[in-house]
Formats: C-alpha cells, structure tokens, sequence
C-alpha cells in the first residue's frame, strides 16, 4: 500500500463492528476518503444486547492502558457515559482478596458500566465521523483478490436478511480489515485462495463463568466500585467479582478455569456458591440486594494467537487486529485494551508509511501489532497455566513460565504481607499494560524481592532459580523471558 503525503487511499473495508472495529474506523479515517464497516447484527438504537456478542452480558473493563488511548479517540468518552447512567467508581473503594491476604485502595475517575453501554456509546461517536458507514445485517462470506493472488481487493457479502438466497454482492476496497474477532473465518479464507498459515498458538483454558445482576435499592449507595476475590481452584474455592454498573444495577460474576466444574446457573445456588468464596465481600453485599434476572453462563474453550506475521507472503491491501489476531483469557480484561493499543500502533504506521512508504507495509504492520500482544499474552500464558487441566500448544518455548509463577507469588504475597503500596502499583502498572512485565522482572528488583526472604517458598525459589554465584542475572532472563520490546 502506498500512501504519500497529502493523499487519502479511497475505501477501507472493515469486518466487524464491535469494539476493535470502531477503534480501528477512528483511526484510519483519517486516511481512507470512506470507511465502510461490515456488521452482521442489526445494531440497536441504544445501549441493549445483541446476538453477535453472546458475551457482552458479562463483566468488560478497560484497563488504564486502554482508558487513555480511548480517551485520546474520543474525548470526553466517560462523561457520555456517565450521562447514561453508568457509576461513578471516584472516591469509591476497590477491595482485592487473595490468597495472600487482602488491599483495599481508592478508586479513580472512572465510569463502571455494561460491554452494551460501552460500544454505544464509542459507536455514536463512529457514527458521527462524516465518511464512516456502516452496512449492516450483512455477513462476509470471502476476500476478493487479484488474479495473482497477491493482493486483496475487497470482500464478498451476503445480506443476512434474504433469506434462503445465495446472491452475493463484492466490495472492492484498497484496504480490508479484520476485526471479527474469535469468530473471524479469515485463515479459512486465505487457505481457499492457496496460502498456508502458521501455527497457532493456544492456549486450552476451559473456562467458565456465571454472571448475574443485582438490583442495587436508591436507598443504599455502593460503597465499593470492584470487589475481587480470587480463589484456589486446587482447595475448591472459585473466583468473584462484584461490579456496580449502569442504572442501580451491579454485576457479579462467578468463574473457574481448567473445565474440573463450571460456576452454577441455576437462581437457587447461586448465592451458595457466592457464600462459599474465599471472602464474605460479595455475599455481605448482595443480602442487601435484589436479584433481576437469573445467572446466565459463559464459556471459553481455548485462545489463540495467530503469526500471520510469519507468512512472507502476506497479501498487501489485508490486515487484521482484535480477537481475529489474538483473543485473550476475558478473565483479565485485556481484550478492548489490547485492541486500542493496536488501533493506535496502526495509526502510527499509516503516519509513517505516509511520510516514508515501503513495500510489504501490511506485514510489517502484523509485526509491529504482534509486539503489542506479546505482554498480554505471556501474562495470561503465565496466569492460567497455573491452573489444572490449562494446557499450552505451539512452537514457542515455555521456560520462563515457573519462573515467572513463583516470582510473582514471592512479588505479590511480599507486597500484600508488607501493604508495600509501591510494590503493589507497579504490579497494578503492568497487569494493565501501562508497562512492562519488564519493570518487575530485572536483576535489581528480583535481588530486592528475595533478600532476606525466608520462608518455604523463599527458599524453594532461590535454590531452583540462583545460580553459582548467588543471583539472577540478566542474560538469563533474556534466556527465558521475552524482552517485551
């Protein structure tokens, strides 16, 4: 794709309209003269559910990463938000509970709501940029590409509303867009015009959960924003998560990871299983409220990360960001933000590849997005195969992952033991991907996490991981953390 100064390619093609899709329609039309955005769903006139997002009844977070590249594309985003009813999280309280003991910190400006609420109102503001459209009740049934194969021309689709009917209609663009997400059919495609794809990376998860909401009486006000409790599956104690989101209405969500059993559905039980976390939080809070509904279950089999960057032949005039490129474990939230970060990593590449233009700008994009994956990924990786019956497949070594299992719990059950609250934001910093897996794993602050650290864990850490001289060194970990660059 070649894009000089002061020149605008004329169409770009987006498949998919959820979040990754409207991130990535704000971004690029400031390139292309029109954007079209390809959704399947008719899309409701406010902020109500809809089919082609079975989860979005469940809990979604933007972590901080991701609040601030939302707010950079649209300014003013959690006011909107709070004009719609969504709960104000300042000045409330965030309580953490883990096993190694308990926190309890301020919350910031923030807007708690619904995944529904939420790509409302990013989506009116789509709606106003003046060449974005979108087509809707349409489903994307292939790529259209030239004779050589080499480049991608646009898209076939089918309009969803005519039933029975096989008449399909071709979008010719400069530039189609992925952002289907896990449902994205896209290798599929390219294997039907003659590429082969790399392999996978996956990661077995069988996870569950259940969520329910809560009607929260206009006499009683929330005195917290987020209650977590993180349980030990291996002792029989699942997760939770309270959450006040839009309209007097909290959300709570109960989960397991690795498919031994899933958090129940059934209205009767639900309380019990909330009664039997680890922490009476939750269930302190909900006997003063009134259930609206009953739980409804979600499932997650496995997430997978794609090397399209791997194919040397990738065709130009293609690209693919969000779910469709990589989807994460939702436990951790990291979906919309990683998707904004690649939103905004593209942005920087149209600008560059418009002041300097290259060949094969469309793979060189794919490797610039994989190294905004890359830290998300390895933290799920290290997270979840914690649990049994997780399992990891693909052509990446797993070295580093016991290392980094027993440092983070040395890390954590210091900083929470101690109420270290500087230990404990740099940890909060990287989980939401405001830096680095790096600013905690290095010499100096392994070295300072360890010394004198004398307990059965301590111990078991040092003689495992300290070599002949005593310490952890930094070519070491190079050996077998990725570098995050």
């Amino acid at each position: 794709m070649n894009i000089s100064t002061n020149q605008s390619l004329r169409k770009a093609v987006i498949i998919g309209g959820s979040m990754a899709g409207l991130l990535t329609a704000r971004v690029i039309s400031d390139y292309f003269e029109e954007v079209l955005i390809i959704e399947k769903d008719k899309l409701p006139s406010g902020p109500n559910y809809r089919s082609g997002v079975p989860q979005a009844f469940h809990p979604h977070r933007v972590l901080p990463r991701g609040k601030i590249i939302f707010e950079q594309l649209f300014p003013g985003y959690t006011d909107d938000l709070l004009a719609q009813g969504a709960f104000l999280r300042e000045n409330k309280g965030i309580k953490l509970h883990f096993p190694y003991g308990s926190l309890e910190v301020p919350d910031e400006r923030d807007a708690g709501c619904s995944r529904a609420l939420l790509e409302w109102v990013i989506r009116s503001r789509v709606e106003q940029i003046p060449n974005v459209r979108f087509i809707t009740n349409h489903e994307v049934i292939g790529l259209a590409a030239a004779a050589d194969e080499r480049i991608i021309t646009g898209i076939h689709i089918r309009d969803r509303g005519d039933l029975g009917s096989e008449q399909q209609t071709t979008l010719i663009a400069d530039m189609v867009i992925d952002t289907s997400g896990r449902s994205s059919k896209l290798g599929q495609w390219l294997q039907n015009i003659g590429y082969e794809l790399p392999e996978q990376e996956r990661l077995k998860v069988s996870l569950g959960y259940s969520t329910r909401h809560y009607k929260i009486p206009e006499n009683i006000e929330s005195k917290w924003s987020t209650i977590l409790i993180e349980g030990e599956q291996n002792k029989g104690k699942g997760s939770g998560v309270f959450a006040p989101i839009e309209n007097n209405v909290a959300e709570v969500a109960l989960l397991r990871i690795g498919g031994d059993s899933y958090p129940t559905t059934n209205s009767s039980e639900y309380e019990q299983e909330v009664d039997n976390l680890w922490d009476s939080s939750i269930a302190e809070v909900l006997r003063d409220l009134e259930p609206s509904g009953a739980p409804r279950g979600f499932r997650v089999s496995e997430c997978i990360r794609n090397h399209f960057e791997q194919m040397t032949n990738w065709p130009s005039g293609l690209l693919v960001l969000g779910d469709a490129l990589c989807n994460f474990d939702p436990v951790y939230g990291q979906g919309m933000t990683v998707a904004a970060m690649e939103a905004e990593q593209l942005a920087v590449c149209l600008q560059e590849q418009r002041n300097h233009p290259q060949d094969n700008f469309e793979r060189q994009v794919l490797v610039e997005l994989q190294r905004v994956v890359e830290p998300a990924w390895w933290l799920i990786t290290v997270s979840d195969l914690r649990f049994s019956g997780v399992e990891y497949t693909g052509p990446f070594s797993t070295k580093g992952i016991a290392f980094a299992q027993q440092y983070f719990d040395l890390y954590l059950k210091q900083t929470i033991g101690q109420s270290n609250m500087e230990l404990f934001e740099k940890y909060m910093m990287m989980t939401g991907l405001l830096t680095s897996p790096r600013e905690i794993i290095n010499p100096e602050m392994i070295a300072a996490i360890i010394v004198g650290d004398t307990s059965q864990e301590g111990i078991q850490f040092k003689a495992k991981w300290l070599g002949d001289n005593g310490e952890i060194t930094e070519s070491f970990l190079h050996e077998i953390i990725p570098t995050f660059t």
